[in-house]
């Protein structure tokens, strides 16, 4: 059973808590998701994302849930049923099904696991992952521009104290 105890639906979007990243699956019934595995199944799950990455292609997989998810933590996660419509379960299950053991692009900002099984429910691709990473990396950059036009600021009206010689009498 999933973690906070509501079972999976045909349909339903999977949240997979992996080391340092969520995988994502969608939910086809029976025990069964379906999600993009890297071309090199061989690799451990933890370097399934690394070799997606520098691969930039992925397989699209039908397996047991278990099997997906190994010993780690998952839940049931519609999270953007709040902001968007999804197909009716019987299309979500074609539009997944048509996809079984095709090669897909896999690229980790705009077509990776999360991006391709929302693809799949709502007819569009998004991933909270990816905006969380990238509004993360550009509000610590704006911090550091922001922290050094401070300094500089202050630095030219007061003057750069480190460099004044200072005088006693």
């Amino acid at each position: 059973m999933a973690e906070g105890g509501r079972d999976p639906q045909p349909g339903d979007l999977i949240e997979i808590d992996r080391p340092g990243y969520q995988h994502w699956a969608l939910y086809v019934g029976d025990g069964y998701v379906i999600n993009v595995t890297p071309v090199d199944e061989g690799a451990p799950s933890l370097l399934v994302s690394t070799t997606s990455v520098f691969t930039k292609k992925a397989t699209v997989k039908k397996q047991l849930l278990k099997v997906v998810v190994e010993n780690h933590t998952w839940r049931v996660n519609n999270k953007y049923d709040r902001s968007r419509t999804p197909f009716p379960v019987k299309e979500i299950i074609r539009r997944a099904e048509q996809w079984i053991d095709r090669e897909v692009p896999y690229d980790v900002l705009t077509s990776n696991c999360e991006h391709f099984v929302t693809m799949l429910r709502y007819g569009e691709g998004v991933s909270d992952q990816v905006t969380k990473v990238v509004l993360g990396t550009t509000a610590a950059v704006g911090g550091i521009l922001l922290a050094g036009l401070a300094t500089a600021v202050v630095k030219g009206l007061f003057g750069d104290s480190s460099k004044r010689e200072r005088k006693y009498y």
